[in-house]
C-alpha cells in the first residue's frame, strides 16, 4: 500500500460516498442503524469521517443499500483499508487534534485568522514550547515536547519545495505585542514570522487596533481547501474540549466571505511587514 495515504481524507471520502448511497434509497440514518442494530451517531461519525471505519462496516452497509455493482463494494472497501492507516503524526502518539492535522496535511490551501498569537505554523520551537507551557500549565514537559514536535513537523508542508501549503494569514496586531517566552523568544518569533512571510506560496497581513469592530471579533477559525474536486472545503474552529468542523457549503461560503472583509480591512503585506519588523525591533533585553 502506497506510503502517502492519508487515513483522515480516505475516512472522509469513503464517508461522502457512503451518505450518497444512503441518500439515494432515500433512507434516514436512523432507518438505516435500526437495520444495522447500530446507533445512529454511529451512521453519522462514518458519514463525516470522524470515526475510522472497518471492512465489515462497509460490507453491512452496501448490503442495506443493495450495492449490486461488485466493483463499487470492492472500492469502497479498498477505501476502508486505506482509512484505517497511521498517519505520520501517529508516531507522536495520542494527538487530541489528529483529525485536523490530517485535513491540513492533504490540504492545497488554508486561510487562517488569528486573534491572539501567531499561528502554529509559522511558530519558532522557542515560541511554540512557550505557547502550549502557558495555555496549559498542567501539562508534563513530555506533553509539551510532543506537542512542540507536531508543531515543527507540520511546518513542513510550509518549506517543502514539492507542492507547499498555501497559507493566507490575517493576524490581528495583539499577537505582535502577547509576550510569549519573553523579549528574546518574540524578537526571534517575529523576526521568523517576516523571512516565512517573503515566501511566495505564504502571505501575512496584520489586523491593526485602528480598524476597531471587525468580522473576526468572535475568534480564530481556518479554511481548508483540497485539489481534489471531491473533497468538499472545510471551517475548523478550534475549541478547549472539542473541535468543530464546518463541512455545508453554506456555512463554508459564510466564512469565506467573512474572510474577505478581514483581508480587506487589514494592513497591506508590505505594510503588515513594516509593523512586524517595527514591533520586532522594540523588543531588546
Amino acid at each position: 500500500m502506497a506510503s502517502n495515504v492519508n487515513p483522515t481524507v480516505r475516512r472522509r471520502r469513503l464517508g461522502q460516498e457512503l451518505r450518497k448511497l444512503r441518500e439515494q434509497k432515500n433512507m434516514t440514518a436512523e432507518e438505516v442503524a435500526e437495520r444495522l442494530l447500530v446507533s445512529q451517531s454511529k451512521i453519522s461519525r462514518l458519514e463525516n469521517g470522524r470515526r475510522s471505519i472497518s471492512q465489515r462496516d462497509v460490507r453491512d452497509l452496501c448490503g442495506v443499500y443493495e450495492v449490486e455493482d461488485q466493483r463499487v463494494v470492492d472500492s469502497l472497501m479498498e477505501m476502508a483499508r486505506d482509512s484505517r492507516q497511521q498517519g505520520w503524526w501517529h508516531t507522536f502518539g495520542d494527538i487530541p487534534y489528529s483529525v485536523y492535522i490530517g485535513l491540513e496535511t492533504d490540504a492545497e490551501s488554508l486561510r487562517v485568522y488569528e486573534p491572539q498569537i501567531v499561528t502554529g505554523l509559522l511558530q519558532t520551537p522557542a515560541y511554540a514550547e512557550a505557547l502550549v507551557r502557558g495555555a496549559l500549565p498542567e501539562t508534563s514537559a513530555a506533553e509539551i515536547e510532543k506537542r512542540v514536535g507536531v508543531r515543527m513537523r507540520r511546518q513542513e508542508r510550509i518549506t517543502t519545495e514539492k507542492d507547499p501549503l498555501r497559507l493566507w494569514i490575517v493576524l490581528d496586531e495583539a499577537a505582535l505585542h502577547r509576550v510569549v517566552g519573553g523579549k528574546r523568544v518574540m524578537r526571534e518569533q517575529l523576526e521568523h514570522l517576516l523571512k516565512l512571510s517573503e515566501l511566495p506560496h505564504v502571505t501575512v497581513q496584520v489586523m491593526p487596533f485602528e480598524v476597531g469592530a471587525h468580522p473576526g471579533l468572535n475568534g480564530q477559525y481556518a479554511i481548508l481547501e483540497f485539489a481534489d474536486a471531491a473533497d468538499s472545503s472545510v471551517v475548523y474552529l478550534e475549541g478547549v474540549t472539542s473541535d468543530l468542523y464546518l463541512e455545508k457549503a453554506q456555512d463554508v461560503q459564510k466564512y469565506a466571505v467573512m474572510y474577505e472583509h478581514l483581508r480587506a480591512q487589514s494592513l497591506s503585506v508590505e505594510a503588515s511587514r513594516q509593523l512586524i519588523d517595527e514591533t520586532a525591533q522594540r523588543y531588546t533585553e
